[in-house]
């Protein structure tokens, strides 16, 4: 049964080898097609007349960088306002922090900063910070420079600030009420 199978798919592969028909029309055109036409002839292929291309070969060109290195850049970083152990005096607990940059942040990084070693919300371009219902106390302050990576390339010197703000969580004073008889 097997071998009866094998045999007809031979048969049927040499049949469906298809017979090439060349006519040309009125105007001169040639023309081919799978399908005889009215004075048409059969066109025999030699045994060598099969498409060979060989592509020539791939040659990997050096890698270069994607996007141009930045070179090291060294920031002069300070924290202009508050001034060192300044007291702050703010019942929101409202605190702005300005920075000072030289040369200017390059349009890859970004700075980043911290209040008692925890970062205070999302990395920006500007060295403006404006910060919102902080505790009072005294606090620690830097603004780090981070590249594309995450990478810290330079910093602030630490600035140690006070806030002061009225304590809401006080019990309220009751004052004595006169007796009524």
């Amino acid at each position: 049964m097997r071998i009866a199978l094998i045999l007809l798919l031979l048969l049927s592969t040499m049949l469906a080898h298809a017979t090439v028909y060349k006519w040309v029309d009125e105007n001169g055109k040639v023309h081919f097609s799978d399908e005889p036409i009215k004075d048409a002839e059969v066109v025999e292929f030699k045994e060598n007349t099969q498409n060979n291309i060989k592509l020539p070969e791939v040659t990997a060109l050096p890698s270069a960088p994607s996007e141009p290195a930045v070179k090291s850049i060294d920031y002069k970083m300070s924290i202009v306002s508050p001034t060192e152990e300044e007291t702050i005096r703010n019942n929101e607990g409202d605190i702005t922090i300005i920075t000072d940059i030289s040369p200017q942040l390059a349009s890859t990084h970004q700075l980043g900063l911290f209040m008692d070693g925890k970062q205070m919300g999302s990395k920006q371009t500007i060295g403006l910070f404006k910060l919102t219902n902080i505790d009072r106390g005294e606090h620690s302050f830097v603004v780090k420079v981070f590249d594309k990576s995450g990478k810290k390339i330079a910093s602030t010197p630490t600035r140690k600030i006070f806030l002061h703000r009225t304590n809401l969580n006080q019990p309220k004073f009751i004052r004595p009420q006169p007796r009524t008889n």
